[in-house]
């Protein structure tokens, strides 16, 4: 069952809960989150700022003292391609942006591109593992 979208007030509240200087870089991030991938849905989940793909996380904002980190929830699947990853653990792994910095958003965007593309690899390997076909 399909949950219903998030109101764009719940976003909005969400950015107005943080500092200007969080909330600077936090809409960089997503600006470019989304420059790349328009599709994936934003929502406030845990008091993060979380990018869903079919109801999936992919993508998180989570905003610390010093900076803002972008997890991406299959991280561990992208470590050969960006070394920039950091982390431990089953399958996240993030990238840190300091606040009042300016962001790389060239990182993001291929981070994005590439995080898309191992969910796609997943569900379709996934889905032939289960006998299914296309």
């Amino acid at each position: 069952m399909r949950r219903p979208l998030q109101s764009p007030a719940l976003i909005n509240a969400f950015y107005d809960s943080v500092r200007p200087e969080q909330r600077e870089t936090a809409q960089a991030v997503q600006r470019a989150i989304q420059s790349v991938a328009p599709q994936l849905r934003p929502e406030v989940k845990w008091g993060n700022l979380v990018f869903t793909n079919d109801g999936d996380n992919l993508l998180a904002i989570v905003m610390f003292k010093l900076n803002v980190h972008l997890q991406v929830f299959n991280g561990v699947q992208l470590l050969s391609d960006f070394p920039e990853l950091q982390g431990a653990g089953k399958g996240m792994r993030h990238v840190k942006f300091r606040y009042r910095q300016p962001i790389d958003e060239k990182l993001v965007c291929e981070l994005t591109q590439a995080s898309l593309d191992a969910y796609a690899r997943s569900y379709r390997n996934q889905y032939a593992s289960h006998g299914h076909e296309r």
